[in-house]
């Protein structure tokens, strides 16, 4: 690559208003009376570079870290919304769209197949061309997309474009992770990340709320043109707000990973987002970021120059042995049986989590009449006319459970840096596995809606710990390709869960169920087999 190239490249990373600094580094002394300089200066003047570790300490933990968990969490909130919404609009979009049972599983279904076509593609473009260009192009295309599912006159037109924005979410789901860990220092990041997944919580309630509040309310339906606009389209529409809002700050204010950077051998950006951190975690502070030079990575810096120079004219072939290699280096050497692990794992709290959480609003409507979800089967055949008028207390129920997230994820806050996301991700899918079995044995609606709080409660430390394992088991050449890989494995798993649950649901409800706490005990048996990695530095 030219040095044109790689210099238009790391001044796109660095080109975000966020990185303006207030300290003028040629020239500003700090208090104690050491001249504070650029890192072209130090270089000259034989200073020792900093590693990304010594770096990362020097910075500090504090108020960037506050902003950065906000925009980060917010981003992460925007997904949560943009998947589970399909949950809450099913019990009313079925009479307007004229689905079946099985119609639903692949309505759900579609929004997996995309994220697990984005998922790969997304975090491959990650490791090469940075997180945040990824994030801000994934999330917007995730939020148009779903908006303009609100306008879809058909079943068909529907699926695609919730496939499409499901692309999107594939891509920021495991991005944002790789982006937030690479600000952690690696005392703090545990707990951090933790309080990271806190936020697909909020999204979970938002999403819950906004049901709540929209979809019962008729009073919101007009036409337009010859498109009966219901209330759940309203509902579509607001969803896809965060995810458009995410894509607008991570545009305008958001640095790129400095860790990237440094791998790419920008020194000059990444050294700029160390002195804006160490600036924001400083505030009233006279002194300077003291660190002046960085040690970048040669070989990261020339494979990732050959991929910018060649980007255009490399053959088909080529582009996808560049998107294979990934995954061959993870499946190989000693990451290959932490890889095969994690690949059992995700596949069985997918399957467990997305299988029947998607579910839950339908199901608890079929419970209305009283009794478990599954006791009354027989008489739930689908008949369209049975949409209106609105049950609002499917929707408070789903509220209720999407609360009862909270206890688990204060308790991975507390719990993570203390016990480590080994143990928590063992207990919490042994406990999950548990209460799906109890969903299907109780008889009683307030019962069925209990387990299913437990259910959520617990479900939601599995995958906090998951968040927290995934970041911490691969180095930063291969963490994004491994997020975006395990997130396909996923993808396939809510697939199939979905689709076996709209093939049975209607007809042997109890398998689906017992094939979900099955998954959950077998992830957590295999859960024993990995490495622990608690307070590890950032390989």
């Amino acid at each position: 690559m030219s040095r044109r190239n790689h210099g238009e490249t790391c001044a796109d990373a660095s080109r975000q208003p966020l990185l303006s600094s207030s300290c003028d580094y040629s020239v500003l002394h700090s208090d104690d009376g050491e001249e504070c300089c650029t890192g072209e200066h130090q270089a000259t003047n034989g200073h020792k570079k900093c590693s990304y570790s010594e770096a990362l300490e020097e910075a500090g933990f504090g108020l960037f870290h506050g902003l950065l968990l906000v925009a980060c969490g917010w981003a992460n909130a925007s997904d949560a919304v943009e998947i589970l919404c399909m949950s809450f609009l099913l019990p009313t979009a079925r009479c307007d769209l004229q689905l079946t049972s099985s119609d639903m599983g692949m309505l759900t279904a579609s929004v997996f197949l995309g994220m697990m076509v984005g998922g790969y593609a997304w975090g491959c473009l990650a490791d090469r061309r940075g997180r945040q260009k990824v994030l801000v192009v994934s999330m917007a295309v995730n939020g148009v997309f779903g908006a303009l599912a609100s306008l879809a006159p058909s079943f068909w037109m529907f699926l695609l474009l919730r496939f499409i924005s499901g692309i999107g979410v594939g891509g920021s789901m495991p991005v944002i992770f790789s982006y937030f860990s690479e600000f952690q220092p690696h005392l703090k990041r545990g707990a951090m990340i933790s309080a990271l997944a806190t936020f697909w919580m909020a999204g979970n309630i938002l999403a819950a709320g906004l049901a709540w509040l929209i979809i019962p309310n008729t009073s919101t339906r007009f036409q337009l043109g010859s498109l009966d606009f219901q209330s759940w389209r309203l509902f579509v529409v607001l969803c896809s707000v965060p995810s458009l809002s995410s894509a607008l700050i991570f545009k305008l204010v958001m640095p790129e990973s400095p860790k990237f950077l440094m791998e790419t051998g920008c020194e000059a950006e990444a050294l700029r987002v160390f002195q804006k951190m160490f600036e924001l975690n400083h505030r009233g502070s006279l002194k300077c970021f003291p660190v002046r030079g960085l040690l970048t990575t040669s070989s990261q810096q020339e494979s990732h120059s050959g991929m910018l120079v060649r980007g255009k004219a490399q053959p088909l072939l080529d582009l996808f042995k560049k998107g294979v290699e990934p995954i061959l280096q993870i499946f190989s050497g000693p990451l290959s049986s932490r890889s095969a692990v994690m690949t059992i794992i995700f596949y069985c709290i997918s399957f467990g989590y997305y299988g029947l959480w998607m579910w839950f609003p339908e199901l608890f409507k079929r419970a209305e009449e009283g009794g478990s979800p599954c006791a009354n089967i027989s008489i739930h055949t689908q008949e369209n006319g049975s949409c209106y008028p609105v049950k609002t207390a499917v929707y408070m129920e789903g509220f209720i459970t999407a609360a009862s997230n909270l206890p688990g994820n204060i308790l991975t806050i507390l719990l993570m840096d203390i016990v480590g996301g080994k143990i928590l991700l063992f207990i919490s899918l042994l406990v999950s596995s548990i209460s799906v079995f109890f969903i299907w044995v109780v008889r009683t609606k307030t019962h069925s809606v209990v387990m299913s709080c437990v259910f959520s409660g617990v479900s939601v430390i599995c995958w906090n710990a998951l968040d927290v394992l995934s970041t911490e088991l691969y180095p930063t050449h291969l963490r994004s390709s491994a997020l975006g890989f395990f997130s396909g494995v996923a993808r396939i798993a809510a697939i199939t869960g979905n689709v076996i649950f709209g093939q049975l649901v209607d007809t042997n409800c109890a398998v689906p169920v017992l094939l979900v706490s099955a998954f959950l005990l077998t992830g957590g048996l295999v859960t024993l087999r990995l490495p622990r990695t608690k307070q590890t530095q950032l390989g």
